[in-house]
């Protein structure tokens, strides 16, 4: 993960947005409305907001906005350079790399949410268990996610590649499964703040059962530092499935993926430089736009960081 990731860990909800000892409900509207505004006063986080926007509305209407078929081969010459009729020129098939682009959005989208689901998931639920129970399951839960955070991320996606087989399916779960020790930490650490929350003692008090006491009243607690975690791990799933297609292990050809578009224009370098450019700079706007939008949803969660 990046630095910024790390920064992600210190993050603890605003207490005006903790819930009571009554069962743990919020007033909703409100404390929403405060958090957007939050959220939104952060210069860097509405401009990554609208890139985050503006790269789902081109992934849902990309057979509206793209004027050819991602694959159409013949589209137009060979290596053309950037024109009229082709925005961002065409690559060694005469395939149109505008359309390649905003069709490879989608691909993008489905890479960030589903890989961060499955390491979000899983993550938090052993870091929850770890540090709601305690004893013997909490030492087995989190040295093993210690053994994990002994391999780097790129080592234990290039293994369940290995495992899996070459495509962006697998590139997905893979990446999923090497962010899992990272979210299983976070969550963990939260847990462990919560536990000794005036709210959580009452409800032990009262005699609440494990499942309420898990899910009733440690799960909405820790959500909000995971949010934070999972915006900017999404910057992290993309970049990681895009070098993973660079190396062959992600998307196969004819898929208009960014990662894999890269690799495959890289023999075109000097002859056809914008095969590279244009899917290298969907990557950066994209890893931007969810850094952006992490940092100002951290900033809006973390009272000391909203007021220096």
């Amino acid at each position: 993960m990046t630095d910024t990731n790390v920064q992600a860990t210190s993050v603890v909800a605003d207490p005006e947005i903790r819930p009571v000892i009554n069962g743990g409900q919020r007033s909703g509207r409100g404390r929403t409305i405060r958090f957007m505004q939050a959220v939104f006063g952060n210069r860097g986080a509405a401009i990554g907001f609208i890139l985050v926007l503006t790269l789902v509305l081109v992934a849902i209407f990309a057979s509206w906005i793209a004027p050819f078929d991602s694959d159409q081969m013949g589209a137009g010459k060979r290596l053309s350079p950037p024109d009229a009729s082709h925005w961002f020129g065409t690559d060694e098939f005469g395939r149109d790399m505008f359309s390649r682009v905003v069709f490879g959005a989608r691909l993008t989208i489905q890479v960030g949410v589903i890989a961060v689901s499955i390491s979000l998931t899983i993550g938090m639920l052993l870091g929850l268990i770890g540090g709601y129970a305690g004893g013997w399951l909490e030492k087995i839960l989190m040295r093993s996610v210690d053994v994990l955070f002994s391999f780097t991320e790129t080592l234990i996606a290039l293994a369940a590649v290995a495992v899996l087989g070459p495509s962006l399916t697998n590139a997905m779960i893979a990446v999923g499964i090497a962010a899992i020790p990272f979210y299983a930490r976070v969550a963990y650490s939260v847990t462990l703040v919560e536990r000794n929350r005036p709210y959580f003692e009452a409800a032990v008090a009262a005699g609440a059962g494990h499942m309420r006491l898990l899910f009733r009243h440690l799960l909405p607690n820790i959500i909000p530092p995971l949010i934070v975690v999972a915006t900017l791990g999404v910057s992290a799933a993309v970049l990681a499935a895009a070098g993973l297609s660079f190396l062959g292990l992600g998307a196969q050809p004819p898929s208009p993926e960014w990662g894999a578009m890269l690799s495959s224009g890289r023999d075109y370098f000097n002859r056809a430089p914008w095969i590279m450019l244009y899917p290298g700079l969907a990557i950066m706007i994209t890893v931007l736009a969810f850094n952006l939008l992490g940092d100002g949803i951290r900033e809006a969660l973390d009272p000391r960081q909203r007021n220096t």
